[in-house]
């Protein structure tokens, strides 16, 4: 009696496995990167300063201290009520910073990986007012990361802040935040005019966090919810049809943007759904045609980063399936 044998289902299994196998390879080649580096808790000693030490804290963080401003400003900012609320505040969620610290040096180990240039940042924390459009600031080989910016979504801090950006403003979104400054860094196009072009930069800025942080959560990789995430992949098909349907994909018309790109409560279809929808839709699908760009080509993701839209979108054959 011969037994017929299923071949595909066991190549499918094969593929899994060793594709699970050289991504276990690559990750363990990445965490033997060397990165040597500690964030500098100016938030802290800050918090602690007097007229006695304040010309040292100055010395050492002089950027942070604008010549025009009397030290007499900083003594009577570190004594204000509301500042010292902040200062409690954040070191009653940050007094520990070591898990903040573990997912920037991972993040440094791929960046320095796919990138030799790379420099590793001088890192600082503050604890400014909050600021839920500039959450950190990445300039030149420094990063500062106000602290503030992340409480937790229901932080009384954030009762005046819309509640689409508050839901972001969470520790687990600082790394996320920080590789989405160095995507910005590292993306190229030379034209950003069309709907296309827009949706398919975001997808870029995506998918460079999907290559750099791996361990971070695809919600928080786009800044959705567990729900968000369902909605936009169960409805995937429907969007991608509205958008070829509605000859959206080549308008330079700018409303495009506020209405798929920009953060929003929900995208804006025009339709009853709406409400329904998260905001972003737009980064979403791009995100997936950059993705089944990446899967059908060999180009690594620096080069992925400087690939013109119109090509990464022919070559994608991006089409969901539905």
């Amino acid at each position: 009696m011969k037994v017929k044998l299923n071949f595909f289902p066991c190549f499918a299994l094969f593929l899994l496995l060793y594709n699970c196998n050289e991504e276990s390879k690559l990750q363990k080649e990445i965490a033997e990167v060397d990165i040597s580096f500690k964030a500098e808790r100016f938030d802290s000693e800050f918090s602690k300063v007097d007229a006695t030490n304040l010309g040292q804290l100055k010395n050492n963080y002089p950027f942070l201290f604008p010549k025009e401003v009397s030290d007499s400003v900083w003594i009577n900012r570190v004594n204000d009520d509301l500042q010292k609320q902040m200062f409690a505040e954040v070191n009653k969620e940050y007094q520990n910073f070591t898990p903040q610290e573990d997912g920037l040096r991972n993040l440094f180990q791929h960046l320095k990986y796919y990138d030799k240039g790379f420099t590793i940042p001088r890192v600082i924390t503050v604890t400014d007012f909050v600021d839920y459009r500039t959450k950190l600031v990445l300039e030149s080989d420094l990063l500062i990361i106000n602290l503030t910016n992340y409480l937790g979504e229901t932080h009384e801090f954030y009762q005046n802040t819309p509640r689409y950006f508050a839901e972001n403003m969470t520790s687990a979104q600082i790394i996320p935040d920080v590789c989405g400054k160095y995507a910005m860094r590292y993306a190229y196009q030379n034209q950003r005019k069309t709907f296309l072009d827009e949706i398919i930069y975001h997808g870029k800025l995506l998918y460079f966090k999907d290559i750099m942080i791996p361990n971070s959560s695809v919600e928080d990789r786009i800044g959705y919810s567990t729900n968000d995430i369902k909605w936009a992949q169960e409805n995937e098909p429907m969007i991608w049809s509205y958008f070829v349907e509605k000859e959206l994909l080549f308008s330079t018309d700018p409303k495009l943007f506020s209405r798929f790109t920009t953060p929003a409560p929900f995208s804006k279809f025009y339709l009853e759904l709406d409400n329904e929808s998260p905001g972003r839709l737009g980064q979403f699908i791009g995100w997936q045609i950059v993705r089944a760009y990446a899967d059908r080509t060999e180009a690594d993701i620096i080069e992925i980063m400087r690939t013109e839209a119109d090509v990464i979108f022919n070559k994608s054959k991006y089409k969901p399936k539905l």
